[in-house]
């Protein structure tokens, strides 16, 4: 059932028409009446994006910090999803700009107490952020701090009769007082067979589904999520599933420039020794023929033998925790042994299946793995088209493959569909130039535009870039002595958890301090943020939170960024500098310059914000000082240590 329109529409008019009309009085009269800036900026891209809404088209729209681009896509999006009575999907860059855009006084909230509207907006968050019964239940005689949320869940999961009532309950959110360590051992994750789970249909992520599904206005998720629904929606469709998402009116990209990152992520193929063998098991139970049963064997001992040359011939890249896997002849011919004994099964499969004396679903949920297998094998035997890496601890050994392209897949599957696409950030383009964001995410056709931001920087900011700086000590000695100067009110951005940990460390020697220090990953990421926005001295340590941020005030008045970020050295990031001319000026550097737009974003967050952003540089690092330059908004005061 369609909502009302915020606004007459007559016979006169066209919705389009009649919606210009009304955002310009929104823009030009009531927001302002509120006590809103009337900004230029915010006026031309309003209505940049009519014309994008009416054509259906593809819009990057850049525009820079403080120009209420939030408040004009929400304006276009919640129109838009009434008139065509389906919901638009916001997709944020991850859940730390979910919560910004949600939270209490939030954009959504604003919108709704100046335009006096009550707007139907509901978060799909990723799977991830949802407690795992089957995992939880698996930990209790292991971890003896689990029970507490054993017991805490609500009745109705341990009950075996049907539900006729349920509350939401699993989010993350939660549990915020447990580290990201402690929460990843009982939180979902991409091995976890679902379909045959005993508490699927008591489960709080599935039971949370129903209930964003019906939103009239707006659903909020990540990126991971929406490719995560663009990926799985037709195998969904197979499985007799509805797709994660809804139909959408109209897409959103909060942060849009890191989409191409979220399509790869969703993309990927995860190949778990463990599971298979699990699986293969649990189908060899079943009454079936004998030749069936030595296919099953051939897989197993193939499958162990080609994970052990993986292991032997696996090496590990600094900063990260993906081994590069080494593509011996002993290595290929074994994965092609692998991928024709799956094969084989496959269609003993088909025979068994007519038997009809085998489980159906557990021979579906078989049938489904051993063809992702397939897939993975077939990426990394052609060695072109995939990424691939190793994941092994002491009690897990996973392959994982992605494709090395996504623009294909995004083009049919995404930006095929005619209804409006609109990319929103502050930095979409190099030198106004979009072609590198479209390639990479397979837009052939688009509209653009740019906005600078309205603030007077030279009034507001200090950048400062020291010299001499030889070592992490030095750079660690130097961030606390700036701590010391401003009182604590800090965000510290590293480029790897590593990093973050090594101040850490350096920092427990320091006692004098009158400020609380909060680092990323002790509690759930929300939580932390509101901790550190509440605590007028606190200091933020993070090594994400570059991107969507907003603090604004006197609990953050200084950015310190421990080092350049740079891409790591992972598979990942090595398969795009193979296939560029000039790797460091066509991945590294552009990468680097737009983490770094973004970190030096989280200090002005409002007209009347001000402070300082240091820029810490290693003696290697100090080439790079001209091209820091070019992209800062003031001028830089170089300090000698």
């Amino acid at each position: 059932m369609k909502s009302k329109l915020p606004f007459n529409l007559t016979k006169d008019q066209s919705f389009y028409e009649a919606l210009s009309d009304w955002v310009g009085d929104v823009f030009y009269d009531i927001l302002p009446e509120k006590g809103f800036d009337l900004r230029d900026e915010q006026v031309f891209m309003a209505f940049q994006l009519n014309q994008a809404y009416k054509q259906k088209q593809v819009m990057f729209a850049e525009a820079g910090v403080g120009t209420g681009k939030t408040l004009v896509y929400l304006l276009y999006a919640l129109s838009y999803a009434r008139y065509t009575g389906k919901p638009a999907i916001i997709a944020c860059a991850d859940e730390t700009l979910i919560e910004q855009l949600v939270k209490k006084d939030g954009d959504i909230q604003k919108l709704e107490q100046a335009l006096e509207l009550n707007i139907d907006v509901r978060l799909a968050k990723s799977r991830e952020q949802y407690l795992c019964i089957k995992k939880l239940e698996e930990k209790l005689n292991i971890n003896e701090s689990f029970h507490d949320i054993w017991e805490g869940l609500p009745p109705f999961v341990h009950e075996t009769n049907s539900m006729n009532r349920f509350t939401h309950y699993g989010d993350r959110k939660e549990y915020a007082h447990l580290p990201d360590e402690e929460w990843n051992e009982i939180g979902w994750d991409s091995l976890q067979d679902c379909m045959s789970c005993v508490y699927r249909h008591r489960c709080g992520q599935t039971l949370h589904r129903e209930h964003y599904r019906n939103s009239s206005d707006l659903i909020v998720c990540s990126h991971d999520f929406y490719m995560e629904h663009i990926w799985t929606k037709d195998s969904r469709k197979r499985e007799g599933q509805l797709p994660l998402l809804p139909e959408a009116s109209s897409v959103v990209f909060d942060e849009g420039h890191l989409l191409e990152y979220a399509s790869q992520k969703a993309m990927t193929y995860r190949m778990r020794m463990e599971t298979l063998e699990s699986l293969l098991e649990r189908l060899s139970a079943s009454d079936m023929r004998e030749s069936t049963l030595y296919q099953i064997e051939d897989i197993m001992l193939s499958n162990e033998k080609w994970f052990t040359l993986l292991e032997q011939g696996a090496k590990t890249g600094s900063g990260t925790d993906r081994q590069y896997i080494t593509r011996s002849s002993s290595t290929l011919d074994q994965g092609k042994l692998l991928t024709e004994s799956i094969e084989n099964l496959l269609n003993e499969l088909v025979f068994e299946s007519e038997m009809y004396v085998m489980d159906d679903y557990l021979l579906k949920v078989v049938e489904e793995y051993l063809e992702q297998i397939q897939y993975s094998l077939k990426l990394f035997l052609e060695d072109e088209k995939g990424i691939y890496w190793l994941e092994a601890t002491e009690d897990e050994h996973t392959f994982v493959v992605m494709p090395r392209l996504v623009e294909e897949i995004l083009r049919t599957k995404v930006f095929s569909q005619n209804i409006p696409f609109i990319f929103s950030s502050a930095t979409l383009s190099y030198n106004r130039d979009f072609s590198y964001v479209a390639q990479s995410l397979g837009i052939e056709e688009f509209e653009k535009f740019s906005v600078d931001s309205p603030y007077e920087y030279d009034e507001m900011m200090n950048v400062y870039i020291p010299e001499n700086l030889n070592g992490l000590d030095s750079k660690f000695g130097y961030a606390v002595e700036q701590l010391k100067r401003n009182n604590g009110k800090s965000l510290l951005l590293f480029s790897t958890k590593e990093e973050m940990n090594a101040f850490r460390e350096f920092y427990r020697n320091e006692s004098e301090q009158e400020w609380k220090v909060i680092f990323e990953g002790d509690k759930e990421i929300s939580h932390t943020v509101e901790e550190f926005q509440n605590d007028r001295s606190a200091v933020l340590c993070s090594y994400h939170l570059w991107e969507g941020l907003d603090i604004p005030g006197e609990s953050l008045t200084q950015v310190v960024i421990a080092s350049l970020p740079f891409p790591p050295k992972d598979p990942v990031f090595d398969a795009k500098r193979k296939h560029a001319l000039n790797p460091e000026d066509e991945v590294d550097v552009p990468y680097m310059l737009l983490r770094m737009r973004q970190g030096i974003g989280r200090l002005i967050r409002t007209s009347e914000d001000y402070g300082k952003i240091h820029i810490l540089l290693s003696e290697e690092d100090s080439s790079y000082r001209e091209v820091l330059k070019s992209i800062l908004p003031v001028q830089v005061n170089t300090m000698k240590v």
